[in-house]
């Protein structure tokens, strides 16, 4: 199941997407998100593959920042309309 909402979420063009996971402290958090934000970024990359470790790198709307969505902690996402709920 999560890889099929990866596999959504890469398709969703920049659209903006609500999820609900399980934060590393234990704590849950839901974000209003997008994938493909291009602002801000030095051109440098990460120095390690986010993807090999389960996370999906997002734009917060709200912080107007980047964040990590833990793939394996993931509970909910809503995207167009369509709420898709894991575990």
């Amino acid at each position: 199941m999560v890889n099929l909402i990866t596999q959504i979420l890469q398709q969703s063009e920049g659209r903006i997407f609500t999820a609900t996971f399980v934060k590393k402290d234990g704590s849950l958090r839901t974000i209003n998100c997008r994938l493909g934000v291009k602002k801000g970024l030095s051109g440098k990359g990460m120095s390690y593959n986010p993807v090999e470790r389960g996370l999906l790198p997002v734009f917060d709307m709200q912080k107007k920042a980047y964040r990590m969505i833990n793939m394996h902690t993931l509970k909910s996402v809503n995207i167009d309309g369509k709420k898709f709920v894991i575990g």
